[in-house]
Protein backbone atom coordinates (compact mmCIF):
# COMPACT_ATOMS: atom_id res chain seq x y z
CA UNK A 1 0.00 0.00 0.00
CA UNK A 2 1.17 2.68 -0.82
CA UNK A 3 1.50 5.96 1.49
CA UNK A 4 -0.85 8.96 0.65
CA UNK A 5 -0.64 12.19 0.39
CA UNK A 6 -3.18 14.53 2.00
CA UNK A 7 -2.30 17.28 -0.36
CA UNK A 8 -3.04 15.72 -2.85
CA UNK A 9 -7.09 15.41 -1.76
CA UNK A 10 -9.40 16.19 -5.13
CA UNK A 11 -12.50 17.79 -4.34
CA UNK A 12 -14.69 16.91 -6.94
CA UNK A 13 -17.86 17.38 -7.94
CA UNK A 14 -20.99 18.90 -5.94
CA UNK A 15 -24.46 18.83 -5.60
CA UNK A 16 -26.98 20.62 -3.66
CA UNK A 17 -30.24 19.07 -2.18
CA UNK A 18 -32.78 20.49 0.61
CA UNK A 19 -30.25 22.69 2.02
CA UNK A 20 -27.64 19.93 2.17
CA UNK A 21 -24.23 19.95 -0.26
CA UNK A 22 -22.36 16.82 -1.07
CA UNK A 23 -19.18 16.52 -2.45
CA UNK A 24 -17.34 14.03 -4.04
CA UNK A 25 -13.31 13.29 -3.18
CA UNK A 26 -10.84 11.70 -4.55
CA UNK A 27 -7.29 11.01 -2.75
CA UNK A 28 -5.26 8.25 -4.19
CA UNK A 29 -7.60 5.38 -4.81
CA UNK A 30 -9.37 6.33 -2.07
CA UNK A 31 -13.34 7.45 -2.79
CA UNK A 32 -14.86 9.57 -0.01
CA UNK A 33 -18.09 11.57 0.31
CA UNK A 34 -18.60 15.10 2.33
CA UNK A 35 -21.79 16.17 2.96
CA UNK A 36 -22.75 19.68 4.86
CA UNK A 37 -24.89 22.07 5.21
CA UNK A 38 -25.30 24.49 2.49
CA UNK A 39 -23.86 27.20 4.13
CA UNK A 40 -21.42 25.55 7.05
CA UNK A 41 -18.69 27.59 8.08
CA UNK A 42 -15.21 26.91 8.60
CA UNK A 43 -14.81 24.86 11.74
CA UNK A 44 -18.46 23.02 11.37
CA UNK A 45 -17.67 20.19 13.63
CA UNK A 46 -17.00 17.24 11.05
CA UNK A 47 -18.15 12.97 11.77
CA UNK A 48 -16.89 10.63 10.04
CA UNK A 49 -18.55 7.60 8.80
CA UNK A 50 -17.42 4.08 8.48
CA UNK A 51 -19.94 1.62 6.59
CA UNK A 52 -20.57 -1.95 7.35
CA UNK A 53 -18.92 -4.68 5.46
CA UNK A 54 -20.44 -5.09 2.11
CA UNK A 55 -21.67 -1.89 2.06
CA UNK A 56 -20.17 1.60 0.70
CA UNK A 57 -20.34 5.03 1.42
CA UNK A 58 -23.52 5.95 -0.62
CA UNK A 59 -25.53 2.86 0.75
CA UNK A 60 -29.06 4.84 2.36
CA UNK A 61 -27.55 3.76 5.72
CA UNK A 62 -24.15 6.11 5.21
CA UNK A 63 -26.50 8.59 2.86
CA UNK A 64 -29.55 8.55 5.70
CA UNK A 65 -27.18 9.14 8.79
CA UNK A 66 -25.23 11.72 6.91
CA UNK A 67 -28.11 13.66 5.97
CA UNK A 68 -29.44 13.80 9.70
CA UNK A 69 -25.87 14.87 10.57
CA UNK A 70 -26.32 17.83 8.38
CA UNK A 71 -29.12 18.85 9.35
CA UNK A 72 -28.16 18.82 12.56
CA UNK A 73 -25.41 21.39 12.23
CA UNK A 74 -22.68 18.70 11.29
CA UNK A 75 -20.63 18.27 8.39
CA UNK A 76 -20.39 14.01 7.75
CA UNK A 77 -17.82 12.52 5.94
CA UNK A 78 -17.50 8.42 4.26
CA UNK A 79 -15.19 6.81 2.41
CA UNK A 80 -15.12 3.01 0.69
CA UNK A 81 -13.12 0.26 2.33
CA UNK A 82 -10.81 -1.45 -0.23
CA UNK A 83 -13.21 -4.03 -2.17
CA UNK A 84 -16.49 -2.16 -1.29
CA UNK A 85 -18.02 0.32 -4.25
CA UNK A 86 -16.03 1.02 -6.29
CA UNK A 87 -12.80 0.14 -5.25
CA UNK A 88 -11.87 -3.67 -6.13
CA UNK A 89 -10.41 -5.82 -3.58
CA UNK A 90 -7.37 -7.63 -4.22
CA UNK A 91 -7.20 -11.99 -4.61
CA UNK A 92 -6.89 -12.28 -0.73
CA UNK A 93 -10.03 -10.11 -0.57
CA UNK A 94 -12.09 -12.32 -3.22
CA UNK A 95 -10.89 -15.40 -0.93
CA UNK A 96 -11.51 -14.14 2.57
CA UNK A 97 -15.32 -12.59 1.18
CA UNK A 98 -15.99 -16.27 -0.55
CA UNK A 99 -15.24 -17.49 3.08
CA UNK A 100 -17.43 -15.03 4.71
CA UNK A 101 -20.37 -16.46 2.52
CA UNK A 102 -19.50 -19.97 3.07
CA UNK A 103 -19.91 -19.26 7.34
CA UNK A 104 -22.71 -17.77 6.86
CA UNK A 105 -24.55 -20.92 5.39
CA UNK A 106 -23.59 -23.12 8.84
CA UNK A 107 -24.19 -23.01 12.38
CA UNK A 108 -20.11 -22.46 12.78
CA UNK A 109 -19.46 -19.26 14.90
CA UNK A 110 -18.80 -16.19 12.42
CA UNK A 111 -16.30 -14.53 15.47
CA UNK A 112 -13.18 -16.46 13.90
CA UNK A 113 -13.78 -15.79 10.44
CA UNK A 114 -15.04 -12.03 10.37
CA UNK A 115 -12.52 -11.08 13.10
CA UNK A 116 -8.94 -11.45 11.26
CA UNK A 117 -10.09 -10.44 8.03
CA UNK A 118 -11.92 -7.24 9.22
CA UNK A 119 -8.71 -6.40 11.36
CA UNK A 120 -6.86 -6.83 8.37
CA UNK A 121 -9.07 -4.17 6.18
CA UNK A 122 -8.67 -1.58 9.91
CA UNK A 123 -4.57 -2.13 9.30
CA UNK A 124 -5.06 -0.99 5.49
CA UNK A 125 -7.92 1.47 6.27
CA UNK A 126 -6.91 3.38 9.30
CA UNK A 127 -3.58 5.41 7.17
CA UNK A 128 -6.28 6.21 4.25
CA UNK A 129 -8.86 7.70 7.03
CA UNK A 130 -6.06 9.53 8.66
CA UNK A 131 -4.67 11.02 5.80
CA UNK A 132 -8.33 11.54 4.07
CA UNK A 133 -8.88 13.40 7.81
CA UNK A 134 -5.74 15.61 7.38
CA UNK A 135 -6.51 16.76 3.65
CA UNK A 136 -9.91 17.75 4.67
CA UNK A 137 -8.68 19.56 8.07
CA UNK A 138 -6.64 21.39 5.62
CA UNK A 139 -9.11 22.74 2.73
CA UNK A 140 -9.92 26.07 4.12
CA UNK A 141 -13.76 26.30 4.15
CA UNK A 142 -13.83 23.56 6.45
CA UNK A 143 -10.75 24.74 8.83
CA UNK A 144 -9.91 23.59 11.83
CA UNK A 145 -13.08 21.74 13.01
CA UNK A 146 -14.03 19.38 16.11
CA UNK A 147 -13.80 15.65 14.95
CA UNK A 148 -15.71 12.47 15.57
CA UNK A 149 -16.56 9.06 14.65
CA UNK A 150 -19.63 6.63 14.13
CA UNK A 151 -19.56 3.27 12.75
CA UNK A 152 -21.63 0.01 12.98
CA UNK A 153 -19.97 -3.49 12.82
CA UNK A 154 -17.03 -3.52 9.77
CA UNK A 155 -17.24 0.62 10.79
CA UNK A 156 -16.27 -0.30 14.63
CA UNK A 157 -13.58 -3.04 13.43
CA UNK A 158 -11.72 -0.30 11.81
CA UNK A 159 -13.23 2.59 13.47
CA UNK A 160 -11.49 1.71 16.92
CA UNK A 161 -8.51 1.31 15.91
CA UNK A 162 -8.52 4.35 14.25
CA UNK A 163 -10.44 6.62 17.26
CA UNK A 164 -7.42 5.07 19.48
CA UNK A 165 -4.43 6.34 16.90
CA UNK A 166 -5.93 9.64 15.87
CA UNK A 167 -5.98 12.40 18.09
CA UNK A 168 -7.97 14.87 16.31
CA UNK A 169 -10.92 12.78 17.24
CA UNK A 170 -12.94 13.86 20.24
CA UNK A 171 -15.72 11.54 20.50
CA UNK A 172 -17.04 8.41 18.66
CA UNK A 173 -20.28 5.87 18.50
CA UNK A 174 -19.47 2.73 17.61
CA UNK A 175 -21.61 -0.71 17.73
CA UNK A 176 -22.18 -4.53 16.80
CA UNK A 177 -18.59 -5.87 16.63
CA UNK A 178 -16.33 -8.83 18.34
CA UNK A 179 -14.31 -7.52 21.40
CA UNK A 180 -11.28 -9.92 21.38
CA UNK A 181 -10.12 -8.06 18.26
CA UNK A 182 -10.69 -4.68 19.41
CA UNK A 183 -9.80 -5.02 23.03
CA UNK A 184 -5.75 -3.61 23.22
CA UNK A 185 -7.06 -0.49 20.99
CA UNK A 186 -9.92 0.22 23.12
CA UNK A 187 -8.22 0.60 26.49
CA UNK A 188 -6.25 3.38 24.45
CA UNK A 189 -9.13 4.97 23.74
CA UNK A 190 -10.41 7.78 26.55
CA UNK A 191 -12.61 10.13 24.50
CA UNK A 192 -16.39 9.87 24.90
CA UNK A 193 -17.63 6.86 23.62
CA UNK A 194 -21.41 5.47 23.09
CA UNK A 195 -21.61 1.74 22.39
CA UNK A 196 -24.55 -0.05 21.10
CA UNK A 197 -25.27 -3.53 21.21
CA UNK A 198 -28.26 -6.19 20.13
CA UNK A 199 -29.50 -8.40 23.74
CA UNK A 200 -30.02 -11.05 21.16
CA UNK A 201 -27.45 -11.18 18.69
CA UNK A 202 -27.15 -14.23 16.86
CA UNK A 203 -23.53 -12.92 15.60
CA UNK A 204 -22.06 -11.30 18.02
CA UNK A 205 -22.74 -12.68 21.33
CA UNK A 206 -23.98 -10.27 24.28
CA UNK A 207 -20.95 -11.02 26.47
CA UNK A 208 -18.92 -10.01 23.52
CA UNK A 209 -20.29 -6.29 23.54
CA UNK A 210 -20.05 -6.42 27.42
CA UNK A 211 -16.58 -6.53 27.20
CA UNK A 212 -15.61 -4.05 24.36
CA UNK A 213 -17.51 -1.58 26.54
CA UNK A 214 -15.80 -2.61 29.93
CA UNK A 215 -12.54 -2.21 27.68
CA UNK A 216 -13.00 1.26 26.68
CA UNK A 217 -10.62 3.73 29.16
CA UNK A 218 -13.46 6.71 28.63
CA UNK A 219 -14.84 8.27 31.71
CA UNK A 220 -17.43 9.54 29.93
CA UNK A 221 -19.10 5.85 28.26
CA UNK A 222 -22.23 5.20 27.32
CA UNK A 223 -23.88 1.36 26.41
CA UNK A 224 -27.39 1.00 24.99
CA UNK A 225 -28.66 -2.29 25.06
CA UNK A 226 -31.63 -3.46 22.86
CA UNK A 227 -33.81 -6.44 22.62
CA UNK A 228 -33.57 -8.24 18.87
CA UNK A 229 -30.89 -10.04 16.37
CA UNK A 230 -28.05 -8.22 14.87
CA UNK A 231 -30.20 -6.60 11.86
CA UNK A 232 -32.53 -5.59 14.29
CA UNK A 233 -30.33 -2.44 15.35
CA UNK A 234 -33.30 -0.02 16.24
CA UNK A 235 -32.97 3.40 13.66
CA UNK A 236 -33.93 5.41 16.49
CA UNK A 237 -30.05 4.72 17.66
CA UNK A 238 -29.24 7.39 14.99
CA UNK A 239 -30.58 10.09 16.59
CA UNK A 240 -29.35 9.09 19.94
CA UNK A 241 -26.00 9.53 17.98
CA UNK A 242 -26.21 12.58 16.57
CA UNK A 243 -27.50 14.07 20.13
CA UNK A 244 -24.47 12.52 21.30
CA UNK A 245 -22.24 14.12 18.97
CA UNK A 246 -24.01 17.60 19.57
CA UNK A 247 -22.86 17.32 23.55
CA UNK A 248 -18.88 16.14 23.11
CA UNK A 249 -18.21 18.01 19.34
CA UNK A 250 -21.10 21.46 19.65
CA UNK A 251 -20.64 21.97 23.68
Amino acid sequence: MNALNPADLRLLSHTTSDGVTTRELLLGDVTATLWSPEHAAPGTPLVLLGHGGGRHRHHPSMSGRARLLAESGFRACALDVVGHGPRPGTPYDDEQVDLLRAAFETDEPLGPVVEPYNADLARRTVPEWRALLAGLLAVPEIGAARVGYWGIALGTAIGVPLVAQEPLIGAAVFGLFWSSSLVDAARRITVPVELGVQRDDELVPFADGLALYDAFASTKKSLHVNAGEHAAFPRFEAASAVRFFERHLMA
